[in-house]
């Protein structure tokens, strides 16, 4: 029997629309991902304190709060299946879903697989994520209040939080591998012109340290021209090399953008297939926030019900 509707994804984007849709009396079903991306619950589930998200005004536990997401999901009737979504097949209607032990037929399907932030790939780095490594600074930036702090990248996102953390800290250094900026020229105006911003070019992270004392203290930096080292104070380093959408699974299937992003109707969740509908990081490169992934999943519940109702089920 065809289910109303799946929803592939397990975080904030995935169990609003869940939520939305068991309220709907829909009886959604979740393929929550756990084996490829490690972890269900998505990339909440490795931050450590979230400020940001309204209604919980002395902040939460990333994972705690993931799990309150999913308490809410269940308690209106959401089946959650721990397992990967392997294949789909969304060339006729009831669309198809493999995992690696069953096949699960619907009508609607929303797609909530997130997106993953691009690390350096250090031990150090790996060793002090949420603890002075950050690859969101407008999730973290506030717990580095006037500090000294750095940025990794030269495009637009790193930009980006480079100018939002000057408004935080006491200084912000991008470190680069070039010796010029790939950012837009207003974006790269702004940051070079910015007084609390000030740029180590030609520059690699080599090692964050200290990992011996669970902090970040300082960064080893290396020349990228001659293989020189040296070290530079900071106490926060925010990774700003872009994001990677999870959506291998819908290549030649579903209209992707240059970068991989699931492409939706503007102002919709719709993606070129009608009922398939897409929310969160998987289709958003901009915002990237819990409270945006929830909202668009809630946009993706109320479409797939609406779409539901126009096919007659």
């Amino acid at each position: 029997m065809a289910h109303n509707v799946v929803i592939i994804g397990s975080g904030p984007a995935g169990h609003t629309a869940a939520v939305y849709a068991a309220r709907a009396n829909l009886k959604p079903i979740m393929v929550e991902g756990m084996v490829r991306g490690g972890v269900a619950g998505g990339q909440l589930m490795i931050t450590t304190e979230v400020e940001n998200y309204p209604g919980f005004p002395k902040g939460i536990k990333g994972p705690e709060l993931m799990e309150l997401f999913k308490e809410q999901s269940s308690r209106f009737g959401t089946e959650i299946i721990s397992a990967d979504v392997e294949r789909v097949d969304f060339s006729k209607r009831p669309f198809k879903l493999w995992t690696d032990s069953q096949e699960i037929e619907a009508q609607t399907v929303i797609i909530a697989t997130g997106a993953s932030a691009r690390w350096l790939n250090l031990p150090s780095e790996d060793a002090l994520k949420n603890r002075g490594v950050s690859a969101c600074a407008t999730c973290d930036g506030y717990f580095f209040r006037n500090q000294d702090v750095a940025v990794v990248g030269g495009g637009d996102t790193a930009m980006e939080e480079a100018l939002y953390l000057a408004g935080l800290c006491s200084s912000v250094t991008v470190i680069h591998r070039r010796d010029e900026l790939r950012a837009s020229k207003i974006m790269a105006k702004r940051a070079l012109e910015h007084p609390k911003i000030k740029f180590e070019w030609n520059s690699a992270v080599a090692e964050v340290k200290d990992v011996s004392k669970g902090t970040v203290s300082s960064l080893v930096l290396e020349s990228t021209k001659d293989g020189s080292k040296k070290e530079i104070a900071a106490t926060g380093l925010f990774i700003a090399i872009g994001h990677t959408p999870n959506t291998d699974l819908f290549k030649g299937i579903l209209d992707l953008n240059e970068a991989g992003y699931i492409v939706t109707k503007p102002g919709t969740t719709q993606t070129n297939i009608p009922g398939v509908f897409a929310a969160g990081d998987v289709q958003d490169s901009i915002y990237r926030q819990a409270v945006t992934a929830a909202g668009s999943g809630c946009m993706a519940a109320i479409e797939a019900e609406r779409w539901l109702g126009s096919q007659g089920h």
